[in-house]
């Protein structure tokens, strides 16, 4: 797996990845991940994916991360 680059972001860590003819776009925040796997022939260059990374994705991407920490507190307490 090779890392192509980051996406800055105030909210959480981007990182992009290339392996297996996918990019691979893992944001992280505290204990949590998400990682979005996407076909090489979707996009049609590295920037073209970068610029899907939005906003309101990111935005989208937070309140999974809430929804997950929320979830997560459920099971251990």
């Amino acid at each position: 797996m090779r890392v192509i680059g980051e996406i800055p972001s105030n909210q959480c860590k981007i990182t992009i990845f290339h392996w297996n003819e996918k990019y691979l776009v893992k944001f992280e925040l505290g204990l949590y991940e998400q990682t979005y796997k996407v076909d090489e022939y979707e996009v049609a260059d590295e920037e073209a994916l970068k610029a899907l990374v939005s906003d309101d994705f990111i935005k989208v991407v937070m309140q999974r991360f809430d929804a997950m920490h929320e979830d997560w507190g459920k099971v251990i307490n």
